[in-house]
Order: C-alpha cells, then structure tokens, then sequence
C-alpha cells in the first residue's frame, strides 16, 4: 500500500486484485463481496469509502458500530454492517438492532441471547458461525470437534438467518487448510456464504471459494493511534 494513495484509490486497488483473483479461479467478481473493515477508523473515513462507491463495512465493537452508523445510513440507504469481532452476550440486543450481518455466532449462551433479541427488537440479521479452525485458546470460534453440532442445532434455530461459516486462520500458519476446511464444512451443511481471507491473503481465500473477503488495513491503512 503506497502511504501517498488516497483511501478511494487503494479501494480501487483492491477491488481491481478481488476482481483478478475471482478471474484465476473462474469465478465471477460479482460472487466475492468485499467487507470493508472500517474498526477504529472515524466516520469520515468511512464516509470517504461511501463516496468511492463502497457499502458494506465490517466492525469490531458493538459501541463504536452504534456511535459511527446509524448517522451514515441516514444518508446512505444502502449502506450494510457487519460485525465481525468476538460479541458478548450483554451486546446481543444492540448487535440485533443495528447489524445486517452478525460474523461471529461461536456457542450456545449468544445463540440464545441473540435468538431472545431478535423476539424483543423484531429483526434478525443474517448469521455465519465463527469456527476456530486453528483451535486456538486465545480466539473466538467454536471449536472444529464441535462445529457440525452446532452448525446443525443453530439451522434448526435460525432457519434461512444462518447464512453460512467465518474463520480466521492462524496468523503464522498457511492458511489454505482452513480456507479448505471451512468450505468442506459449509459444503456438508449447505450454507452458501463463506467469509475467509483479509488484508494479507484475500486473494488465496478467492481461490478457496470465499464470498466475503475482509479488508481493513489495505484500504483504511494502519489503525490510528489511541490516546
């Protein structure tokens, strides 16, 4: 990423290497959807993606997605929200309220948190199961020994919400095997949405049949600093 691009720029550049990965497999550019991670980044940034035709943008946290969004859809219709971070249970009700996409449904307790939000508020937004590909202790995602229980559990309950499966493999490993591995698992339970690869490999994660691709820093650039 050239530090002198301009953020509409490097979307382009990202746009331009999804639709050329798509090609290589052969695949339609239209079956890969890119989420634009915009977390920690100010509304205008997003603002900035809106105006360089981007719509669907992925956040961490439930509070910053509630502050940032509800003003930009004012203006912006077509504008859709995922969330992508770890979600607490105690989050559920607002998750419900303001997310089109929830990316990170992982066990039992949040599926009945979310499954009592959306009775209260009234919507349900579509669904993917996290699944910790990697087992790793330190992330989110249910485990792989347990993952086709409850995908089977969580169709049941959710029915056509439950959109399909979301990983994020392991930082210092390749990550084709759990690309492949989540897809045979969507594959087995017929869920038609994958969301796998990010900045780094979202062109290995087209080739794997991805449908979502997450990037944030490629476009956004590097996390601005806290104070």
């Amino acid at each position: 990423m050239a530090p002198s691009s301009s953020l509409a720029d490097r979307l382009a550049d990202v746009r331009a290497r999804i639709t050329a990965a798509a090609h290589d497999a052969g695949r339609d550019p239209a079956s890969v959807t890119l989420v634009a991670v915009s977390k920690f980044h100010p509304a205008s940034s997003v603002q900035e993606a809106i105006a360089a035709g981007q719509t669907v943008f992925g956040e961490n946290r439930v509070q910053e997605a509630a502050a940032k969004f509800p003003p930009l859809r004012e203006h912006n219709p077509a504008l859709r929200l995922h969330l992508i971070g770890g979600l607490q249970t105690n989050k559920a009700k607002d998750a419900v309220r303001i997310a089109d996409m929830i990316e990170s449904l992982d066990r039992p307790a949040l599926a009945d948190a979310l499954a009592r939000a959306a009775d209260s508020v009234g919507r349900m937004p579509e669904l993917l199961i996290e699944v910790n590909t990697g087992d790793e202790p330190q992330k989110f995602g249910v485990p792989k020994e347990e993952a086709d229980s409850f995908i089977r559990t969580c169709r049941q309950r959710f029915g056509a919400s439950l959109r399909g499966l979301m990983c994020i493999p392991p930082a210092e490993e390749d990550p084709v095997p759990h690309f492949r591995l989540l897809r045979s698992m969507a594959q087995t339970h017929g869920l038609p949405v994958l969301s796998m690869g990010m900045s780094a490999d979202y062109p290995i994660a087209i080739a794997e049949g991805a449908t979502l691709v997450r990037v944030g820093t490629a476009i956004f650039g590097p996390r601005p600093p806290t104070a």
